[in-house]
């Protein structure tokens, strides 16, 4: 079960309406575990990090009472009016950044750190899930383009700066683009994407990669810094 939390802002999308309201329904917790049909499913909570709160409550008190082990078994959804049992559920939750979750919520939570792709992981996955998934979707062929592994590593070097693989998916996307309207327009059955025709599919490289100055100057320093896009 998967249920996105960012931009959520309303603490009865957590517990439901009382039934005394026109319209009431159970909250997302109850209604996603009646569309599993499992009282033990896996539970993905989606960007937990971007939740909100205002006059109508905060749903980050309400999840407070869903993660607590201690106080799961008995959760009351507001128009069920019972004690539900989530025990037995398995609570996973998803954030870009822990900065930005309220404090007890965090303390309820173990946190598992994952880093970034590297890029020979970043390699493999474009050859073999984003390039076929973008071919199929651009109605090209594996024979019309011709794209090796050094082309790709051009484009996540100086086409992209980021821990995952979005922005090289995009990138990928425009290769293809390109590559349909070069196929249409020139009566082409097969295009080759190399590191020196790059830039007429990406336009000019956004990104130096490894360049050190190559003479001393004074007041300057190589230096070595972490960012949240793993570089």
């Amino acid at each position: 079960v998967r249920m996105s939390l960012g931009g959520m802002r309303d603490e009865a999308e957590i517990r439901g309406h009382r039934r005394t309201y026109v319209g009431a329904i159970p909250g997302r917790i109850i209604y996603n575990l009646k569309q599993a049909g499992s009282k033990n499913p896996l539970f993905l909570l989606d960007e937990i990090d971007k939740m909100s709160n205002e006059f109508r409550g905060d749903p980050a008190s309400a999840l407070l009472e869903v993660l607590d082990p201690e106080q799961n078994s008995t959760f009351t959804d507001n128009y069920l009016e019972l004690p539900f049992d989530l025990s037995k559920v398995m609570f996973i939750t998803t954030a870009n950044s822990v900065s930005t979750i309220p404090r007890p919520l965090l303390d309820r939570m173990e946190i598992i750190e994952v880093s970034g792709y590297i890029e020979e992981e970043k390699l493999n996955i474009a050859k073999k899930y984003l390039l076929p998934k973008q071919l199929e979707k651009h109605g090209l062929k594996k024979s019309n383009i011709i794209m090796g592994d050094q082309t790709v590593r051009d484009v996540i070097n100086y086409y992209t700066r980021e821990s995952g693989v979005r922005e090289l998916e995009r990138q990928i996307a425009r290769i293809c683009r390109g590559v349909a309207k070069n196929i249409v327009e020139n009566d082409k059955k097969r295009v080759s994407v190399t590191a020196k025709n790059l830039d007429k599919y990406l336009g000019k490289k956004k990104y130096r990669y490894e360049i050190i100055e190559k003479d001393a100057r004074i007041g300057v320093v190589n230096g070595l810094a972490w960012t949240s896009v793993g570089g």
